[in-house]
Formats: structure tokens, sequence, C-alpha cells
């Protein structure tokens, strides 16, 4: 896979594409994460639906530059934009998940002649924190395995096994294979706390959301997996019922990620609200 880079000012965001032609689809990913996070077999099953996939790294993640000094969503959302001028695009049907999904939020407002449609997955409409005790055990635990920086490929693979465990799909098998394989391949590349802080901090920056959400026209797209331990379900129905006229649907057993016996419902559903 090739990686080729966009800019946005100062900022390089690195990025990939699959499939050569059909619907152009901008794939964001959460904080922390880099773009290997979309599978690549997701991916590829997005190009069999006739879409012209691209991923990338957000900002202080992956391969893509690291910020110094504090940002907001928006400026991650120009991010996204610079990889649609890169690419040719004039727009895109654009799908984010976690802070990816509040990145793809703020481009459908602010940046609304570049997106066709917008699916959210597993994020929220603000920067509040709808806590309960699961989600307290669930960060707390979080914290603890990052607190020990992953020393070679090998222990970075396993932190993100771990990692899974706490806040992936409990009705769902994890493919740990494939999850050490992408902290294996990703550990140089891999997120500090400092660029983590800088990302929390851009979700804290811009507040409430719903008011602007409520300028959204075009089709969209909210799902949350009904054993989510970090964006409950409560999450996803106050982004749902920000946006005029949004789609929302739950799964039993999803938690925060991308369970694979789900892909042909998930990659369904974004092929059906891009139609419209």
């Amino acid at each position: 896979m090739t990686v080729s880079f966009a800019r946005n000012g100062e900022i390089a965001i690195a990025y990939e594409t699959f499939g050569t032609e059909g619907r152009p689809l901008l794939l964001i990913q959460g904080g922390l994460a880099p773009m290997q996070g979309w599978p690549d077999k997701f991916c590829e099953s997005l190009v069999q639906k006739g879409f012209h996939v691209a991923r990338y790294d957000n900002r202080d993640a992956g391969q893509s530059s690291r910020a110094t000094a504090d940002y907001t969503l928006a400026d991650s959302a120009a991010d996204g934009i610079a990889v649609l001028d890169a690419l040719g695009w004039p727009g895109a049907h654009v799908v984010g998940v976690s802070l990816g999904g509040m990145i793809a939020q703020v481009m459908a407002t602010r940046q609304a002649d570049r997106v066709l449609s917008l699916t959210s997955l597993s994020s929220a409409p603000d920067h509040l924190q709808r806590w309960n005790l699961r989600k307290v055990r669930t960060l707390v635990k979080f914290a603890a395995i990052h607190r020990k920086r992953p020393t070679d490929p090998e222990s970075a693979g396993e932190q993100l096994v771990r990692i899974y465990r706490v806040v992936g799909s409990p009705g769902h098998p994890h493919d740990e294979e494939w999850i050490r394989d992408v902290g294996r391949r990703t550990f140089h590349t891999r997120t500090d706390f400092a660029a983590f802080r800088r990302q929390g901090k851009a979700m804290y920056a811009l507040g409430d959301r719903r008011a602007e959400l409520a300028s959204v026209r075009v089709p969209t797209l909210v799902i949350t997996g009904e054993a989510d331990p970090v964006q409950p379900v409560s999450a996803g129905r106050a982004t749902a019922d920000a946006i005029p006229g949004a789609k929302f649907v739950t799964y039993p057993g999803m938690g925060h990620d991308l369970p694979r016996p789900l892909w042909p419902e998930l990659i369904g559903e974004i092929d059906a609200i891009a139609r419209v």
C-alpha cells in the first residue's frame, strides 16, 4: 500500500486509497488510532460496493505530523478537506468513528458543500462525558494499559490486544491476530501521550455542537454499539436527535470497535445512506 501526503499549512496528512474509481468515500479514525484501524478487508469490501476509498491518519497520529500547538476539531476537519483536495475530489461520503465521528460531524457543518453523506460511528455530538460505572471502569483499565509504553513491535501488538479486550465488542469474537499485526506495524509511528492530550483538548474546544448539527442537510447515518463502554447508546441517540432526518441504528453486542461479523450490515448501511 502506497502512502501519500496531503498538506494543511504546516501539517502533513498521510493517506492511502483503495480502488481506482467509484463513489468517493473518506474514512476517519478515532483518537490514538492509525488509519490501519480501518481494516484492509473492510476497505476492500467497500470498494466492491462501488466506492473509491481513502483512509488517513489524523494529525497527531500515525504517519501524519505531530502538532506544535493546541488545535480544535475544526482544524482536524480541515485536514480531511486537504485529503479531498489532494485526491481531486469535489466531495465525498464521509465516515468517522469515535473522535473521527466528531471530525466528520464538523466537516458536515463547516464544509457542508464537500460532504455528500455522513456516517457517525461510536461517537457523540459534544464534549460531555455520559458517565456510568461501566465507563469509569473502562477508562481506568484503558489508562492502566497505556501507562506502560511498549518497547518493541511485539509488545505494541500485545498492548493493542489488551486494549481491544477492554473496549471491543463483548458479543463478537476479536480477530486478535489482525490486532497484533496492526500494533506491530504501527509501533514506530504510534501516538504518544502529548499528542493524545492535544486530540482530547481538540474535542473539548468546540464544546456542545448539537445546535450546529441542526444545520446538516445531507443524508446521515448514526451507528452505536449497544455494548459500547466508551460512547454509550445515549451518545449516539443524542447525535441522531441533533441532525434532522438522521437514521439511528444500534447493534447488540457491539462495543467500541468494528466487529468483523457485523461488516456486511455496517457496509450495507453505509452504502444505503450514500444512495439516498
